[in-house]
C-alpha cells in the first residue's frame, strides 16, 4: 500500500513586510497524529508562519496542501472550516464571557438561527473539557475567573469544538507549573492518539524531547533542518542550528575592563520582583556602563525594565537613583530622578506620531520652555533639533511628522527625548526592533557614544549577538530568574542559548 500523504505540506513560504522579510522559502510538513516542533529564536520566522497557517496572513509566495488538495488558506475561518486551529500564545478569549461562550463563540447552538440554546452550549463545553481532563470547570462560569492554566484548556476545548485534524500550540507551558505542564502533555497524547496532529512552538527544548517527534528549525525566515528527529537530536546540535545570522553586527568598541568600577552605581535594583512575573533581582549600574538582560520572550527582561521605570508595581524590593530610593510604580517618580525609557513598541508606547519631531522629543521637557503660562515654541524647536542634530536624526527637520520617519530615526527621536531630558539611566527594550541593517550600525555607536559620555544605560533585545556585543556585562533570565550574571566577555550565544534553554540558576 502507498503511503499516507502528509496531513499538511507547506512548501517555499515567502512572506515579506515593509524593510523585512519574515519568510524566505519555508517548507513544514506535518504527518497526522504526530507532535511537529517548531524551532528558532525570536525573529526566526515562527510567529509568521503559524499565522499563514491560520489564515491570519497570506503568502506572497509558496503553496499549501492539506490532505492531499492544494488550498489556499484566505482566512481564519477558512482554516477553522479545514480543521485547522490556532492556540496562541496570549490567548484570545472573552475575559467577560463564560466558559461555553467561549467555547463556541462564533458557532453557537441556536434555534430557528438566532436563539442561542444555553443549555446546549453548557452540555458540549462540559464535554470537550471532560475529554480534556477537566471536568471541574464550570462551563456557566466567567473566563476571567479561571487560572492561566484553565484559560488554556478552555481555548484547546474551542479548538476541539470544530471538526479539528491539527493544533497549533504557541508557548502553550509558558505559564503553567510543572503539574500542569505534564497535564498538558497528557491532553496532547490523547489527541495524537485520536489523530489529531499538533504543532508544537517551545523554547523549552526539554519539552521537545518529551512530546515531540520530528523538528523543524527556523533561522533568520529559513528553515535550517526539516523533520530532525526530536527525541535523538543532540541539544548542542538544534543550539547550533538555531544560531549564527545572515546579518553582520559592526559594534564599537568597548571600553577596558574595569574602567566604570571606580564609579558609584547610578542606579541599584536590590530585591526587586513581581509575583507571576520575575523573582527578585539585584544589580547595579554605574556611569558610563551597559548592562544587558537576555532572555526569551517570558523570561521578564521587559517587565523588569517596566517595574524600574515605575510603569509596573513592584510585589517587593526597591529601586535607588543616585542612592536616593524611588516611589513604587510611579513613572513621574523616575522621570524627575533621571530614568528614561525607550520601550520596545515604541510607535504605539512612545511616539505621538501625528505630531513634529520637535514635540516629540520635547513632551518629557515642556515645563522647561514655559514662560508665564505659554511654551515658548522658538526655544523648543531649537533645543530639540540640537538634542537630534547630536544623533544624526535624518532628515534634519524638527517640523517633519516623526511618522515619516524610518524605524532608525524613529528610535533616534525616542533617545533624543531623554537626552534632552537630560536623564541618568536609559532603559532601552529592543532598540533596534524594526530597524534596518545599516541603521543598526548607527544605532549601536549612539548608545555607546552615550554611554562613553557617562549614561548608565540598561538594554534588553532579543539579539543576542546585540546584548553581548553592546553590553559590558550580561544577565541570563530563565523564566523570571536570573540564571547566570557574567562579563560579556567571557559569554557567546551558544552558552547564553545554553542556558536560557536548559540552565538553572548559578552564582
Amino acid at each position: 500500500m502507498a503511503p499516507e500523504p502528509p496531513l499538511l505540506t507547506m512548501s517555499g513560504i515567502t512572506k515579506s513586510f515593509p524593510g523585512v522579510r519574515a519568510l524566505d522559502g519555508v517548507d513544514l510538513e506535518v504527518q497526522a497524529g504526530e507532535v511537529h516542533c517548531l524551532l528558532g529564536q525570536n525573529g526566526a520566522g515562527k510567529s509568521t508562519l503559524i499565522k499563514v497557517l491560520a489564515g491570519a496572513h497570506q503568502p506572497d509566495d509558496g503553496a499549501i496542501t492539506w490532505r492531499g488538495e492544494p488550498v489556499q488558506l484566505s482566512s481564519p475561518i477558512t482554516a477553522m472550516r479545514l480543521g485547522i486551529a490556532t492556540i496562541y500564545q496570549e490567548l484570545d478569549l472573552v475575559e467577560g464571557l463564560s466558559v461555553a461562550e467561549n467555547v463556541f463563540l462564533g458557532h453557537e447552538p441556536t434555534s430557528a438561527g438566532f436563539v442561542v440554546r444555553t443549555r446546549e452550549a453548557r452540555q458540549g463545553a462540559a464535554a470537550l473539557l471532560e475529554r480534556l481532563g477537566h471536568p471541574e470547570i464550570d462551563p456557566a462560569r466567567a473566563v476571567g475567573d479561571l487560572s492561566a492554566a484553565h484559560q488554556q484548556i478552555v481555548s484547546m476545548a474551542r479548538a476541539l469544538s470544530h471538526d479539528v485534524r491539527l493544533i497549533v500550540m504557541d508557548e502553550p507551558s509558558a505559564a503553567l507549573d510543572p503539574d500542569e505542564v505534564d497535564n498538558l502533555f497528557r491532553i496532547v497524547d490523547g489527541l495524537t492518539a485520536d489523530g489529531v496532529a499538533v504543532v508544537y512552538i517551545s523554547h523549552r527544548l526539554e519539552e521537545i524531547r518529551r512530546i515531540g517527534d520530528r523538528v523543524t528549525v527556523l533561522k533568520d525566515g529559513r528553515a535550517v533542518a526539516v523533520g530532525l528527529p526530536a527525541k535523538s537530536t543532540p541539544t548542542r546540535d538544534v543550539v547550533a542550528l538555531m544560531t549564527g545570522r545572515n546579518v553582520e553586527y559592526v559594534f564599537p568598541d568597548r571600553p577596558a575592563p574595569g574602567s566604570q568600577d571606580t564609579a558609584e552605581p547610578v542606579l541599584v535594583v536590590e530585591g526587586l520582583c513581581r509575583e507571576g512575573e520575575f523573582e527578585p533581582v539585584d544589580l547595579e549600574l554605574r556611569p558610563g556602563e551597559i548592562v544587558g538582560l537576555a532572555g526569551l520572550v517570558g523570561s521578564g527582561r521587559s517587565e523588569i525594565l517596566e517595574t524600574v521605570f515605575g510603569a509596573r508595581k513592584p510585589t517587593a524590593g526597591r529601586v535607588l537613583v543616585a542612592g536616593a530610593p524611588l516611589r513604587p510604580g510611579s513613572v513621574r517618580a523616575a522621570v524627575a530622578a533621571g530614568v528614561g525609557l525607550a520601550p520596545e513598541e515604541r510607535k504605539a508606547q512612545a511616539l505621538l506620531l501625528t505630531e513634529s519631531v520637535t514635540r516629540n522629543v520635547s513632551v518629557s521637557s515642556l515645563s522647561r520652555f514655559a514662560r508665564a503660562g505659554w511654551l515658548d515654541r522658538g526655544a523648543e524647536r531649537k533645543a530639540a533639533r540640537a538634542a537630534t542634530r547630536e544623533l544624526s536624526l535624518r532628515p534634519d527637520n524638527p517640523d517633519a511628522a516623526v511618522r515619516t520617519l524610518s524605524g532608525g530615526n524613529q528610535q533616534k527621536a525616542v533617545l533624543a527625548r531623554w537626552l534632552l531630558r537630560g536623564c541618568r539611566v536609559l532603559l532601552l527594550d529592543e532598540p533596534t526592533r524594526g530597524v534596518d541593517v545599516g541603521a543598526r550600525a548607527e544605532l549601536y555607536a549612539v548608545i555607546r557614544r552615550l554611554a562613553d559620555e557617562g549614561l548608565a544605560v540598561l538594554l534588553v533585545s532579543s539579539e543576542v549577538p546585540e546584548v553581548l556585543g553592546l553590553a559590558d556585562r550580561v544577565l541570563v533570565l530563565r523564566e523570571g530568574r536570573v540564571v547566570h550574571t557574567a562579563d560579556a566577555r567571557e559569554l557567546d550565544e551558544h552558552r547564553v542559548l545554553d542556558l536560557v534553554m536548559e540552565g538553572s540558576p548559578t552564582s
